[in-house]
């Protein structure tokens, strides 16, 4: 596999090696040595899927005090998947990656405990995956808002379609509860 550095130190994207044939295709998806041996070396206790469709944004999203990371990809489909660091005291505060994912480059994105999470739907349809090193906990949820000016994410979406709770969540600033940098 082969292990991209970000614009944030402790978010990777990384590029399972793919073996392939006029048959089809291969690829190991995840392996606990080889992932640790890049720096993450968590115990996944829970899986998700999702579909949506075309314009369709979920996010931005973490939990606090429980804390989540999360192993992403698009098994089918294209999305803009973004990790933004919220944790209070950290050094790139605010600060983003936004990086595509698809079933064409079958690039995976690991967002780490403390960074917010969301996707936009780019193709028809996309089927997205995730890892996750924690359970999800309702009671810890916390949404920002997508189109917050102080982040800047460039969605390459004109009027995505949002849940209640996306288009209502607050700005950064007025999120309480984040995690704090060094506590996670």
């Amino acid at each position: 596999m082969n292990v991209i550095k970000t614009d944030l130190p402790e978010v990777m994207i990384i590029e399972p090696k793919l073996f392939g044939d006029q048959r089809g295709f291969f690829l190991e998806s995840y392996q606990f040595e080889r992932y640790a041996q890049n720096g993450i070396a968590r115990s996944f206790v829970q899986d998700n899927l999702s579909r949506s469709r075309y314009g369709v944004l979920r996010g931005l999203h973490l939990q606090n005090p429980l804390t989540q990371g999360k192993l992403v990809t698009a098994l089918r489909g294209r999305v803009l998947d973004v990790a933004v660091d919220v944790r209070v005291g950290s050094p790139n505060f605010g600060r983003h990656v936004a990086v595509e994912l698809s079933e064409d480059n079958r690039r995976q994105l690991w967002v780490p405990r403390g960074f917010a999470h969301g996707f936009a739907v780019l193709s028809e349809t996309a089927d997205f995956f995730y890892k996750c090193d924690a359970l999800y906990s309702p009671k810890d949820e916390i949404s920002v808002r997508w189109d917050d000016p102080a982040i800047g994410i460039d969605w390459g979406l004109a009027h995505p379609s949002l849940s209640p709770k996306d288009a209502d969540a607050p700005l950064l600033a007025d999120v309480k509860n984040l995690p704090r940098y060094g506590e996670i």
